[in-house]
């Protein structure tokens, strides 16, 4: 699974940018604002989600330029996917594959793409929120039929929530359906998510200690057991609290620091960047003895603050498994990755090394 060709258009500082990538590692270089985040944010839009930054659509399009952006890959599969917006609907996301319009979620079918970010440092200290956004981007790549899922799970607790806070009393049918549509699309985010966190676990507990720290996973919170039949009991409670109480949209992912026994929120930022490491190149290599296809890794940053020994010892681990950007503002951080695609980014411009 890899792009062969990228095109970015009035994509943040990305005007009209044309990537020919190979496979292996691509490294892109440059300084602080020279757009290289900007080329990993538009490949994480090939697929379902927000991206990595979670933007708004409106936020995308280049300042100055015509109001709506495009980003249009080739996989070397031969299949065309794009996204992107027009001028005259700059929050309306459009998707086309091979040229027929598509669904967001579809994206997931064709490719998968994980990341890690210098703001997903924080992940351990954010809201439970943010750890579920992360296990399920875990999830997708192991079933991609999960966004539809997901969306469809929180198209009807919105509508929910809006008629039990409604000033009128709600037709109870009408909650009955919602609730087991709810209750149906629920139990399916449940499994994926457990099966997930079940099949990763199993993979980092059986890894040998070594330089980046070894996770334990577990879910935390509710479930989808007799879902339909706790939300229609709780009704009066919802409509008070102003929110639906029950479902796995209240769930968390627990992670453990398997070597200290210890939560990885009372780690070190050091340990807990380890942590994440360790669960990202897991899973990357767990989708790829479950898919046969190597996901797209996207690693921001990554090596700016490991030292060489862990440095060495991360390109070794990706070393041959599929289609890596990385960025940084030195290339020398690169220095132990070997054969490499490498490109320097100046004002949203290319520039081969």
């Amino acid at each position: 699974m890899a792009l062969t060709r990228l095109v970015l258009s009035n994509f943040r500082n990305h005007r009209d940018t044309l990537l020919t990538p190979g496979s292996g590692f691509i490294v892109l270089s440059g300084d602080n604002g020279a757009g290289k985040t900007n080329i990993l944010e538009s490949i994480s839009l090939l697929a379902p989600g927000r991206g990595l930054r979670r933007a708004a659509l409106g936020d995308i399009a280049q300042q100055g330029g015509a109001g709506g952006f495009g980003v249009a890959a080739t996989l070397d599969s031969g299949v065309e996917i794009g996204t992107g917006t027009q001028p005259a609907a700059p929050e309306r996301r459009i998707v086309r594959v091979n040229g027929v319009s598509a669904a967001a979620t579809s994206l997931g079918e064709w490719l998968t793409v994980l990341w890690l970010t210098p703001a997903m440092d924080r992940l351990f200290a954010e809201p439970a929120s943010e750890r579920r956004r992360f296990l399920d981007r875990l999830a997708l790549a192991l079933a991609p039929g999960h966004a539809h899922h997901s969306a469809r799970y929180e198209a009807a607790m919105r509508e929910r929530n809006r008629l039990l806070g409604a000033d009128t009393p709600a037709d109870p049918d009408w909650l009955t359906a919602l609730e087991a549509r709810m209750a149906e699309h629920g139990l399916a985010i449940d499994t994926a998510r457990r099966a997930t966190v079940e099949q990763l676990g199993a993979s980092l507990l059986g890894q040998s200690d070594g330089p980046f720290a070894r996770a334990g996973l577990a879910i935390e919170g509710d479930d989808a057991r007799d879902l339909a039949t706790r939300l229609r009991a709780g009704r009066s409670r919802d409509a008070a609290a102003g929110r639906t109480l029950a479902g796995p949209h209240r769930q968390d992912l627990a992670v453990t620091h398997l070597g200290k026994q210890q939560p990885a929120q009372q780690c070190s930022t050091g340990e807990q960047k380890a942590l994440l490491l360790s669960i990202v190149l897991a899973h990357a290599e767990l989708v790829a003895a479950r898919t046969g296809r190597p996901p797209i890794l996207l690693l921001d940053e990554v090596a700016a603050h490991l030292d060489p020994m862990r440095r060495a010892a991360l390109f070794e681990r990706l070393a041959g498994r599929g289609q890596i950007w990385m960025t940084g503002t030195e290339p020398g951080l690169f220095d132990e990755a070997g054969a490499a695609t490498r490109l320097t980014v100046r004002d949203g411009a290319i520039h081969t090394v």
